[in-house]
């Protein structure tokens, strides 16, 4: 009896081993898939953006604030005696993709096969860049430039509301925090009365919604399924952008806007007249500087996202009145816009904290 317990207790002992190895790999496995599914759920949602240090980031920020202000500046001066701003924005798209057809025949990038589907997103990618440009014109010409800036200046707002809707992607509780004071400030810092109607106010959103829109596509076109270069992007947009723009150009009847042969001169005004080769380099010298925009602009947001080119936006149009205020004196420095332009550094370095140096 007591030796058919002993062997019954062995049995059961030799039963006992042969399971837990299998029980403990298949406990293992288990652990181990647990694991990965976690680290997958992590890893899926993390941005370019994350990926990128901080000093990039800034660099090429840097570089789109210095060039676009550069450019505005250049497209003031070129304006006002060349009213043609549809034929401008053909002579950028034409020299961004001049220059980019020149990098590609250096070696600096190379061509990715795109399927026809593709082919027809950048279509409608470059269609979306052209219309931007109309309604950011037309609303500007609708309403007061206060209400103008402050208007765009929801950007950050609209961002972050068309990315969760299209992209499901979300932000920190920080991030949203610190976009309050950014919008809020900005708009505190719009000189100049208030002038609308309810028309000019809904071109106005359109406006902002259709440019949030080109920022996000942009970005998603370098960073999603397709992850173009800045510089490929750039060669594949230019081409049909500058044609639907001297298009538009053309058939508003913006060439005939101009008279002269030899000279650049408008048919309202022959005080600013300019020799032919003058003009030409003028012109050739906006075209570069565009072309160079567009690289710091497309690769700025590669890799800070979408949210940071719409919430640098605001802090461009800060930093523009303070070196103003502080180099031309052009604006005065009353309470409001004080208040604004505090509220804004504190939003950046909130901004700074939650987005820019994140590596989630």
């Amino acid at each position: 009896m007591d030796y058919s317990k002993s062997e019954e207790q062995n049995a059961e002992m030799k039963l006992m081993s042969n399971v837990s190895p299998r029980n403990s790999v298949s406990s293992r496995s288990d652990d181990d898939l647990e694991a990965l599914n976690k680290e997958a759920d992590i890893q899926a949602p993390l941005e370019v953006e994350y990926k990128t240090p901080p000093s990039v980031k800034y660099a090429w920020l840097c570089a789109l604030l210095v060039l676009g202000m550069l450019l505005t500046i250049h497209n003031k001066i070129i304006l006002g005696s060349f009213p043609c701003p549809w034929l401008l924005t053909g002579l950028h798209s034409a020299f961004s993709g001049l220059g980019t057809v020149i990098l590609l025949k250096m070696g600096y990038f190379r061509l990715s096969t795109l399927s026809r589907r593709d082919h027809l997103i950048l279509v409608a990618y470059s269609v979306l860049f052209s219309v931007n440009i109309f309604f950011s014109n037309f609303s500007l010409s609708l309403v007061s430039l206060a209400f103008f800036q402050i208007i765009r200046n929801t950007s950050p707002i609209f961002t972050v509301f068309l990315e969760r809707v299209l992209f499901t992607r979300s932000y920190s509780l920080y991030t949203y925090l610190a976009l309050i004071p950014i919008v809020m400030g900005a708009a505190m810092t719009a000189s100049g009365e208030l002038q609308f109607t309810y028309w000019g106010l809904f071109i106005s959103v359109i406006g902002v919604v259709l440019g949030v829109l080109k920022i996000i596509i942009t970005n998603r076109l370098m960073t999603g399924s397709l992850s173009l270069s800045s510089l490929e992007l750039i060669y594949r947009m230019s081409i049909h952008a500058s044609i639907q723009s001297f298009i538009i150009g053309l058939s508003v009847g913006e060439l005939s806007k101009l008279s002269g042969a030899n000279v650049w001169v408008t048919e309202e005004s022959d005080s600013s007249r300019l020799p032919a080769m003058i003009a030409g380099a003028s012109l050739v010298g906006n075209g570069m500087l565009a072309f160079f925009l567009n690289i710091a602009s497309f690769q700025a947001t590669k890799v800070a996202g979408s949210l940071a080119i719409t919430v640098w936006g605001n802090i461009r149009q800060t930093l523009t009145l303070i070196l103003g205020i502080v180099f031309l004196g052009d604006f005065n420095l009353n309470p409001q816009t004080a208040a604004g332009i505090v509220l804004v550094v504190l939003g950046c370095g909130f901004y700074n904290k939650a987005e820019i140096v994140s590596k989630r």
